[in-house]
């Protein structure tokens, strides 16, 4: 039985929208930007290491975490990228396993999803019973990254090297949707997907 899922994909690949597809369709998805997110809400311990690493220039006026300025850091800074990575991927593997049981505990038959843009490079395979990749070619990639606010080109070229390579990531693929068409192709493709996932798990 099919009960966690990796859904992973390169940036920009629509990883955000197939999981807003399951969330409609009733299954479970947890998404590491959302915990990532949850762990650094003004007065947390996460936040607080990163203010006292960095510094306070990384505080919006609200005291919460400027996250432009935290990615703009990080992705010229090698050095502070691993150390990022190093206080909060612990703490969001945790989360992701802590909510998947209580989802569990609640719906024993049901499928949860991990949103994980970095699945493949951090070793989530053995967490997980299935990994699904959302692909794109990597002109598509860049055209829809350049058509997002506040992303340089340095930016892009930055995030999209920190990514494994995309033949890397199909072949660690249980399944792959691409993502080079119309939406309405995406979403046969997605209903295609959880067609196949009903004879496994129940969604209750």
């Amino acid at each position: 039985m099919t009960r966690r899922i990796g859904l992973t994909g390169g940036i920009a690949c629509g990883k955000s929208t197939v999981a807003e597809m399951f969330h409609a369709a009733g299954v479970h998805v947890l998404d590491a930007d959302g915990i990532a997110r949850d762990l650094v809400v003004p007065g947390s311990p996460a936040l607080q290491a990163i203010i006292a690493h960095f510094g306070p220039a990384l505080l919006g006026a609200g005291g919460d975490l400027d996250r432009a300025a935290l990615r703009a850091r990080i992705f010229s800074d090698p050095e502070a990228k691993l150390w990022l990575e190093a206080l909060l991927h612990p703490r969001i593997r945790e989360t992701f396993i802590a909510r998947s049981e209580e989802i569990e505990r609640q719906h024993p038959r049901a499928p949860v999803v991990w949103v994980v843009p970095l699945l493949v490079e951090n070793g989530y395979r053995a967490l997980l019973d299935q990994i699904l990749v959302v692909d794109c070619p990597r002109t598509v990639q860049i055209e829809r990254l350049r058509a997002r606010p506040g992303w340089t080109a340095e930016q892009i070229t930055a995030v999209m090297a920190a990514q494994c390579d995309r033949a890397e990531r199909i072949a660690a693929a249980d399944w792959v949707i691409p993502n080079d068409g119309t939406l309405a192709r995406l979403e046969a493709r997605v209903a295609a997907y959880l067609r196949s996932l009903q004879g496994t798990s129940g969604f209750a």
